[in-house]
């Protein structure tokens, strides 16, 4: 199996502010809806109830402390450990969020599927860990101007984890 990161963070790793993405980018969602379809997603709670819904076409688990939190249609996990030995049949699951899921998932992650917002957010106050460089190798990278539709130019970056 396969375990993903997908994140969409600022030059300084701002993944989020006030529960929300302090951005909007059109394209970033299309790219999360595309690789994501299909596949298990793992989340926290918090980012579950700022999304409020189930994502169609997609096995949803979210990871709470609380014991007695249900989602129907969900699959309830005490942790990240947990909710990655979900069962897929797709070979692949993506992590999604938010700050604390990341830095519990970035040393379980095969990939990751970047977004570099080419902005510097200073009122963020949810965090996407740092990548060690002798840990991972950028495989791809394609750039994308700001437009009507995406408030900053953005950076789309596969990353994988070196052997």
């Amino acid at each position: 199996m396969t375990v993903s990161l997908i994140v969409a963070a600022s030059q300084n790793n701002v993944i989020g502010r006030d529960g929300d993405m302090p951005w909007r980018l059109s394209a970033d969602l299309q790219r999360f809806k595309k690789l994501t379809m299909g596949h298990s997603i793992v989340m926290g709670r918090k980012t579950y109830e700022s999304i409020g819904r189930l994502l169609p076409g997609r096995q949803t688990v979210i990871v709470t402390r609380q014991a007695d939190y249900a989602v129907e249609g969900a699959v309830i996990a005490a942790n990240v450990a947990e909710a990655l030995q979900t069962p897929s049949t797709s070979g692949e699951i993506f992590v999604v969020g938010g700050g604390e899921i990341y830095a519990q998932a970035i040393d379980l992650a095969d990939q990751i599927y970047l977004t570099r917002v080419q902005a510097m957010i200073e009122d963020g106050d949810a965090f996407f860990p740092a990548l060690d460089q002798d840990k991972w190798d950028r495989i791809e990278t394609r750039e994308f101007p700001a437009d009507e539709k995406n408030d900053y130019p953005t950076t789309f970056e596969i990353w994988r984890r070196l052997d």
